[in-house]
């Protein structure tokens, strides 16, 4: 996903991830694809709200308001791609 990021945008230099995206990806998109992916990570237990963690979470609020992507019922990749699409517009 990051290379088709690139690809098409190439003026994007930060991109913000989940903790579960550390570890060979970040190396891989500095030294390939020139990006710096900044981990989002959380601080302190309880109820806190980590900086730009709301982005992602309401870019997925706004994606499961759209019936179809709710659950996987697309059988290809590209087909559930084009609703994610769908539902963002």
């Amino acid at each position: 996903m990051l290379a088709r990021l690139r690809e098409r945008f190439t003026t994007i230099a930060l991109v913000w991830a989940d903790a579960g995206y550390s570890g060979r990806m970040l190396v891989w998109a500095r030294n390939v694809l020139h990006l710096t992916v900044q981990i989002v990570k959380r601080s302190e237990p309880g109820f806190v709200v980590p900086p730009r963690r709301w982005v992602v979470e309401r870019t997925f609020a706004w994606i499961s308001k759209h019936r179809r992507c709710v659950r996987d019922y697309e059988t290809k990749p590209d087909h559930h791609e084009a609703m994610i699409y769908i539902a963002m517009i």
